[in-house]
């Protein structure tokens, strides 16, 4: 699975986060970190489903788990997202991106 990929598109949709990170040269940094929270989170996911529904088939216990990793991502990629009518600097941009991936 392409995580970087994934994380890159996703952080493409918040045009703002994605500009100040790739102006500070964080852009790289952070899409490391999300890819490797994506990881994690759908392995988790991918786990408990499995022991949950110990009948269902792997493939649908892996869309399951990976839409739920990647709801778990957007929901941080949107708390660490600027709202139009707000802008944070980029200190407490990373500090919210920082917040949130330590908590996964």
């Amino acid at each position: 699975m392409h995580y970087k990929t994934i994380v890159l598109e996703l952080l493409m949709e918040h045009k703002e986060l994605h500009e100040q990170l790739r102006l500070t040269r964080q852009l790289l940094p952070t899409l490391e970190t999300f890819a490797q929270e994506l990881k994690t989170s759908y392995e988790a996911w991918k786990e408990t489903l499995t022991q949950a529904k110990p009948d269902s088939e792997p493939s649908q216990i892996a869309s399951e788990a990976l839409e739920m990793a990647l709801r778990d991502v957007k929901e941080r990629l949107a708390l660490a997202s600027p709202d139009e009518s707000e802008t944070l600097s980029l200190d407490e941009a990373m500090a919210t991106i920082a917040r949130h991936t330590s908590r996964a």
